[in-house]
């Protein structure tokens, strides 16, 4: 059985644009992947569904729904509209699922109370119009480091709650990155498996000493995240989807793209490959 595998475009959107991306991904014996809506509107929803067809490829995860916190009534409604219309892009390119991004704390607010009841709340329509879309809305954790500017959302714990609060269409993406510092990580996957709401895998790596918290992933490997374990615990809740590959890196991405996608499939053959889960 091969491993199956989808690249996120992130890991490599300095050098490779969108047909270029699903070009290489096609080449290299992928059959998914997994997209971002700026890089969609820079071509427009026509072309890149057609580059994808092209290609052989369908689209997993799309990026993103959001950000869509926000400090007063008129912004919080300019920002539901942007985000229903990703919502309903996603759809039009049959993503298996779309990641929440919530946003950070507004210019002088404080603490995360506020803006984590906002973030329930706000789900809630959004979950409604992507249920009336067909697509899924998939939680993803940060870490803790990034709570400030780009979600409140920082633990499985977390987003397991709410999809108990929020009931069916909505899920949850762990990302390696972001969970593996976690003592309740294999608690907190079991439970997300036995609920069967596990829609993606994410991996990289954390390096030893991060110069930043954003744009110095590590490639799979080369930090101190536990990626097989982890891989091992999401295959046994019963996750039976892929790993995919998403880094960002100021590092890599000066890399030759074609090198870069070598060493990424090379490395999460090395890891991931021969485990329960990940495979077709």
């Amino acid at each position: 059985m091969s491993l199956d595998l989808v690249m996120n475009h992130a890991t490599f959107r300095k050098a490779w644009r969108f047909e270029a991306f699903a070009e290489a991904c096609a080449a290299a014996g992928m059959t998914r992947v997994s997209i971002w809506g700026d890089e969609v509107d820079r071509i427009g929803l026509k072309a890149a569904a057609q580059s994808l067809r092209d290609a052989g490829l369908t689209a997993f995860g799309y990026n993103r729904a959001g950000p869509f916190l926000a400090a007063t009534p008129d912004e919080r409604a300019e920002k539901l509209t942007a985000t229903r219309a990703e919502i309903e892009k996603a759809a039009e390119l049959g993503a298996d699922h779309i990641l929440v991004f919530p946003g950070g704390v507004a210019p002088h607010q404080k603490g995360l109370g506020g803006i984590r009841r906002q973030l329930a709340d706000t789900l809630v329509p959004l979950l409604e119009h992507a249920r009336s879309c067909g697509v899924s809305l998939a939680l993803e954790p940060l870490h803790p480091m990034l709570a400030g500017d780009r979600s409140p959302l920082c633990t499985l714990a977390e987003a397991n709650a709410l999809c108990d609060e929020l009931g069916n269409g909505i899920g949850i993406v762990v990302d390696t990155y972001h969970v593996w510092w976690d003592p309740a990580v294999e608690q907190q996957i079991e439970l997300a498996g036995a609920r069967g709401r596990i829609l993606g895998f994410h991996v990289n790596d954390w390096l030893v000493p991060t110069s930043h918290l954003l744009t110095d992933r590590g490639m799979m490997g080369d930090g101190i995240i536990d990626l097989a374990h982890l891989w091992a615990r999401v295959c046994e809740a019963g996750y039976l989807g892929p790993v995919e590959v998403e880094i960002f890196s100021e590092d890599w991405w000066a890399q030759d793209p074609d090198m870069v996608l070598q060493t990424a499939l090379r490395r999460c053959r090395d890891i991931f490959a021969g485990r329960e889960g990940g495979s077709q």
